[in-house]
């Protein structure tokens, strides 16, 4: 367990929404503000931004390495996408401010020193790493120095690899640690999600273990808090008919209204990993079978297997006494429909 601000993050807890608004904004600071309102309007407990400028992403190159080849993006120069999709440094003060004043918590994922210099003179209250930026150990170095949670996605990355990252965080001053389970595709397929990697992650980490998700809707998101998700990461957008990089895997506030409402309920239909009964179960046990008497009987009389029947309702002695019972001398008259008490017995 651990808190962002003042919210605790664990399974203990219901689960941590956060709203991830990427480039939703399509370039609008007055889009990017009504998102962090509606974002809380609709149940998110965090908005999360990203802080990079297509320079500190890459370099202005027509080479070959820099054209994406497949996807959502396919076509694109490196640098022209980031350049379309990134949040202005200048707006993150006016953002974070406005984040204050919904009480929403916003923090957001830095892609080099820079960005985290900024969120640090804006006191961000936590760090996300991207899946992509998992093997910048020396970036993950420098967050971790801040010692703040960080929150860290393991998209693409091997067991090695997270390993690596975890030890790097750890051994540089953070102490507040979570993993998200993620596929790194955009969107990526139901059929791919693969959830059963939070359970792992949680075992071999002994840490807070999440899902970012870039399934469309819901399911995967809901399903993950059964195997352990403390925290749940969407991409969120006004409308997906508004367009933009992210928006065909985002989800719209009504749908965020949903996962918050619905993998609430979830978390509290888990209840304790301790064995035990719920409250409104003890007070069915009346209605359990046991011994009651069908014959009326005198004192002094042997029971006999006629005598006795295992029924409903619960007021008599278990059913397993019943070999017991046979043969016992009662010592008081009893009626049909008496339950079987041991006290009535010599």
């Amino acid at each position: 367990m651990f808190k962002i601000s003042q919210r605790r993050i664990s399974t203990d807890d219901p689960p941590f929404i956060i709203a991830e608004l990427s480039a939703n904004h399509n370039g609008s600071i007055k889009r990017a503000k009504e998102s962090i309102s509606l974002a809380k309007k609709n149940g998110a407990d965090a908005i999360k931004i990203q802080s990079y400028t297509p320079d500190t992403m890459t370099i202005n190159s027509e080479k070959e390495d820099f054209i994406i080849k497949s996807g959502l993006w396919k076509g694109y120069k490196l640098f022209d996408l980031y350049k379309e999709a990134h949040t202005p440094f200048e707006w993150h003060e006016e953002l974070f401010k406005h984040a204050h004043n919904e009480e929403i918590i916003l923090f957001s994922s830095p892609f080099d020193e820079s960005a985290v210099d900024l969120l640090e003179e804006l006191n961000t209250p936590a760090y996300k790493v991207a899946s992509f930026e998992l093997c910048d150990l020396p970036l993950i170095e420098y967050i971790a120095k801040t010692k703040k949670p960080i929150l860290m996605s393991t998209g693409m990355a091997s067991i090695k690899e997270i390993e690596e990252a975890v030890e790097t965080a750890k051994n540089n001053g953070c102490s507040d640690l979570l993993l998200f389970h993620c596929i790194s595709a955009y969107p990526a397929a139901l059929k791919d999600a693969n959830l059963k990697n939070i359970s792992y992650l949680k075992e071999k980490f002994n840490i807070e273990v999440g899902l970012s998700d870039h399934t469309f809707g819901n399911t995967a998101a809901i399903a993950s808090i059964s195997l352990g998700a403390s925290a749940i990461e969407k991409h969120f957008c006004l409308s997906r008919a508004l367009g933009g990089h992210d928006s065909q895997f985002s989800i719209e506030p009504f749908e965020l209204k949903e996962l918050k409402e619905i993998s609430t309920k979830v978390w509290e239909s888990l209840g304790s990993s301790k064995f035990g009964r719920s409250k409104v179960e003890m007070q069915n046990k009346v209605f359990k079978r046991s011994l009651y008497f069908v014959k009326s009987k005198n004192k002094g009389e042997f029971i006999t297997k006629e005598d006795i029947k295992r029924i409903r309702p619960g007021f008599g002695i278990s059913p397993k006494y019943e070999n017991q019972i046979i043969g016992k001398i009662l010592k008081k008259n009893v009626e049909r429909g008496d339950p079987v008490k041991f006290e009535f017995l010599e």
